[in-house]
């Protein structure tokens, strides 16, 4: 009997624990009605009430966004979407991949602009390279 009590203690913890990491790290705009410290202090203050509170909230928030997002994309499949105006999956693809960090460092190259070659495919630094090996080269290099 005392295993099972402490057990459900356990997942009642779990379950406070996951809705306030979820919480936390959810975007502050994604919050509606309620702003984001005022759900955090629920879900501490008022513990497992606060927490099913919050996966109930949230729910209904995803559920709503998802609905959404799935009703553009069947749209943009269907080819509709460029005469309704809808932004179709290709076009949230390229969005994301715009916003992301990484795509940031691809911006246009000026014309005369070289793209760097692995150092074996480099023909000069191959010649460098036999010279100092070879001990052919003026340049000590060492």
């Amino acid at each position: 009997m005392l295993l099972s009590g402490v057990l459900f203690v356990l997942f009642l913890d779990g379950c406070w624990l996951y809705c306030l990491a979820d919480a936390a790290l959810t975007p502050a705009a994604e919050f509606r009605g309620l702003s984001k410290m005022a759900w955090l202090c629920i879900i501490i203050a008022t513990f497992i009430v606060g927490a099913i509170a919050w996966l109930i909230a949230r729910r209904s928030w995803r559920t709503k966004s998802w609905a959404a997002d799935n009703a553009a994309g069947i749209a943009g499949i269907a080819g509709i979407a460029g005469i309704a105006g809808i932004a179709g999956p290709a076009d949230a693809a390229d969005d994301a991949v715009a916003r992301h960090p990484a795509s940031r460092s691809k911006k246009a190259a000026p014309d005369d602009w070289i793209a760097p070659k692995g150092p074996d495919d480099d023909p000069e630094f191959l010649r460098l390279l036999d010279r100092r090996i070879h001990g052919t080269s003026a340049d000590s290099g060492e």
